[in-house]
């Protein structure tokens, strides 16, 4: 029986993986991530802080509107108590109506900007490869411009991707995506033009999943979080590891969500001496580094 397959990589159990440590001789990277979106009024996609197949309506648009207007600028208070830096998955349509958010991020020291599609109220996986092709241009573009930083890293709205985002990615310039979650090391992955990284990103430890379509508490939120750190720098005596986190403004920035994700940030942050904390760029860097005996590339 032959199933359908991507064959973008072949099949490698991690306990089989060459070992190697991060630049600062640890074997876990830890990163931080946020999601800046933006969504259309009343129309398009997004989720609800109550039911996840509830109309786009005022309330739902105003609670996601809340990330942007107080609860982003609460999560990067949050970063600079705690010194370390962010990595940002940006909807190219957020910076262009909320410059400010350019502004603070552009002072901070470390901190990335990964492009994210036009806006979330699309999806790129339904998009014929031309406009899907258009749609990367326009955002990449945009971000360049608005930022100054050409954005080196992909994650789709969703974590969608058709058939054909990895080959247009790579053409478009990109060095790493986000989009495939099947790992806890970053991976080479075929395109018809060159392989590109996939770098571990959370979808378990992600407050929207989490926190609005489980309907976790906080406290729950920030012990999975707690526990997902603890065994994987158990798991990192043996092999090279990503942990990451990852946050969207409207979500974790309620006060009462982010009260208790302080939390999760003291007991990671408790282990500074044991970890690398970075950003999903340069771990990509780190990763292209290597040498294809140690992460191997496809042919």
């Amino acid at each position: 029986m032959r199933l359908p397959h991507h064959n973008r990589y072949p099949f490698s159990p991690i306990h089989k993986r060459p070992v190697y440590e991060w630049p600062n001789g640890t074997r876990l990277a830890v990163t931080f991530c946020n999601n800046i979106e933006v969504f259309a009024y009343r129309a398009g996609l997004g989720s609800d802080s109550a039911a996840g197949t509830a109309p786009q309506n005022q309330r739902n648009f105003a609670w996601r509107e809340y990330g942007n207007r107080v609860g982003l600028w609460s999560y990067l208070d949050l970063l600079d108590d705690y010194g370390v830096p962010g990595s940002h998955n940006v909807n190219s349509l957020a910076l262009e109506l909320s410059p400010d958010i350019v502004e603070r991020i552009n002072a901070r020291a470390g901190d990335e900007y990964i492009a994210h599609g036009r806006t979330n109220a699309e999806r790129q996986d339904v998009l014929w490869e031309v406009d899907e092709e258009r749609m990367i241009a326009e955002c990449t573009q945009s971000i360049t411009r608005i930022t100054g930083r050409k954005p080196e890293g992909w994650m789709g709205p969703y974590l969608a991707q058709s058939d054909r985002t990895l080959d247009l990615l790579k053409e478009a310039g990109y060095s790493y995506q986000l989009d495939w979650p099947a790992d806890d090391q970053p991976f080479w992955m075929k395109t018809r033009s060159g392989p590109i990284l996939s770098v571990p990103y959370p979808l378990e430890i992600n407050d929207s999943p989490a926190l609005v379509f489980r309907q976790h508490s906080g406290r729950e939120f920030s012990d999975m979080a707690i526990d997902q750190f603890d065994e994987m720098l158990e798991r990192s005596k043996r092999y090279p590891l990503v942990f990451g986190i990852s946050v969207h403004p409207f979500i974790i920035g309620q006060p009462f969500r982010m009260r208790a994700f302080r939390w999760a940030m003291d007991h990671i942050l408790k282990h500074r001496d044991q970890i690398w904390i970075t950003t999903p760029g340069e771990i990509a860097k780190f990763a292209a580094q290597l040498p294809s005996n140690v992460l191997p590339r496809p042919d």
